[in-house]
């Protein structure tokens, strides 16, 4: 699981917005996105880089994994454990019953 970033979710908004906003003003991506860096104090350009691209794939104009995506597959296999758990209860129970409606009963 990855650490949690030590980026505020504004902060990282910000950034992707404002290396949108003055990419025409840069000869590169790149140049805009090491600029936009600086002056937020993020770490490194490749920081910045990494959620303008996943703003990309959220936003559907670049393919890849959305940020929703693994949290769903998570919440998936979670209710697919639980629900084997709980069908492995029943299945326990169902035999013990069997067993005991099988059993020979007598009367005191």
């Amino acid at each position: 699981m990855a650490r949690p970033s030590p980026y505020p979710l504004e902060l990282r908004r910000r950034a992707v917005r404002m290396a949108a906003e003055v990419r025409p003003d840069y000869d590169t991506e790149w140049a805009a996105m090491k600029a936009v860096a600086s002056k937020l104090g993020i770490g490194t350009t490749e920081t910045l880089r990494k959620w303008v691209r996943q703003d990309q794939i959220d936003a559907g104009t670049r393919p890849g994994t959305t940020t929703e995506e693994p949290a769903e597959l998570k919440r998936l296999k979670k209710e697919n454990a639980e629900l084997k758990r709980a069908n492995e209860i029943l299945k326990a129970a169902a035999s013990f019953f069997a067993a005991e409606l099988d059993r020979p009963h007598t009367r005191s």
